[in-house]
């Protein structure tokens, strides 16, 4: 008798999927209560996006680094956030075993990215114009680790990865990576256009008043 396949969407799948949607959730609220009532949609867009990073950054990675320091590593670990990392190291399996690569990113992560993120949370409350070049900061942090966890991979022909199947493939190793690509990307962009206008305008003050 065959023996059925194993299942690949399984509870730890969900439950996780689902913490990052209540994160996502938890930052549009925030967006509500901290911005002023007349901000822009795109700066709307931005606070939701940096709240749902630093909070990623804090309490998921957070987790990661804390279950792979001192000798600790995921796959020997035991608790919610072990599972739901064991889950994600299906897919890459570096993340179960403390890589250190991928651990030095992390560290940089959660102790550098995150406080940046809450740092220019507050200036957007603020309408502080000095937030874009934080943002640029920011991104090209992002840019970089993503980079640099993926393309030591690629180059030696991508040992740790299991792409067999969809869950792994599109939502853990795609989706769960490319939206900390495209969307720093455009933040990036943004913000150069908002400095380079305002290094413009200052060197034609006349420019300027006209308009």
């Amino acid at each position: 008798m065959a023996s059925s396949p194993p299942t690949i969407f399984t509870t730890t799948s969900l439950i996780s999927l689902l913490g990052v949607t209540v994160v996502g959730i938890v930052a549009h609220i925030a967006s509500k209560l901290l911005l002023p009532k007349n901000a822009s949609a795109k700066d709307r867009f931005t606070f939701i996006w940096l709240a749902f990073d630093a909070m990623i950054h804090f309490s998921f990675e957070g987790s990661f680094l804390y279950l792979s320091v001192f000798g600790r590593q995921v796959n020997t670990s035991t608790g919610p956030f072990a599972e739901m990392w064991r889950e994600y190291a299906a897919a890459d399996f570096r993340w179960g075993n403390a890589d250190p690569g991928i651990v030095s990113l992390e560290i940089l992560t959660v102790l550098g990215a995150g406080p940046i993120c809450c740092y220019i949370l507050k200036q957007l409350a603020n309408n502080d114009p000095a937030r874009h070049y934080w943002i640029v900061v920011l991104s090209t942090a992002e840019l970089y680790g993503g980079w640099m966890t993926f393309c030591p991979e690629w180059l030696t022909g991508s040992p740790n990865l299991d792409t067999s199947n969809w869950l792994y493939l599109w939502v853990y190793l795609v989706f769960m990576n490319v939206i900390w690509v495209g969307i720093p990307l455009w933040l990036m962009y943004d913000s150069y256009q908002h400095i380079a206008q305002a290094m413009r305008l200052s060197r034609n003050p006349a420019k300027s008043k006209a308009a």
